[in-house]
């Protein structure tokens, strides 16, 4: 059974860094892509970065140049960097994983950014 379980829950002051990591478990074949979306209160959940097995990656406008996603496929593991982090980045973070053609998510982890 595949499971993800993800890590870096925090609360950061405006300006600040966090860095998310994701381990996926139960995994016998490559994962096609893994990610992150996020869900801020009130709001429907959103993409904010993904990132292949080759290493192609996208990510949301809102995020771009201040998120940084990466893998480590032999870990099955990605990590999201965040900087600069805005009031408006606060939310539930979840990570997420396309294997064998089936979508799977961590319960999630919040990320909080205020002074």
């Amino acid at each position: 059974q595949v499971q993800l379980v993800e890590s870096g829950v925090g609360l950061v002051q405006p300006g600040g860094s966090l860095r998310l990591s994701c381990a996926a478990s139960g995994i016998t074949r490559s994962i096609y892509a893994m990610g992150w979306y996020r869900q801020a209160p009130g709001k429907q959940r959103e993409l904010v970065a993904l990132i292949t097995s080759a290493g192609s990656t996208n990510y949301a406008a809102s995020v771009k140049g201040r998120f940084t996603i990466s893998n480590d496929n032999a870990k099955s593991t990605v990590y999201l960097q965040m900087n600069t982090l805005k009031p408006e980045d606060t939310a539930v973070y979840y990570c997420t994983a396309n294997y064998i053609f089936q979508n799977y998510w961590g319960q999630g982890t919040q990320v909080t950014v205020s002074s």
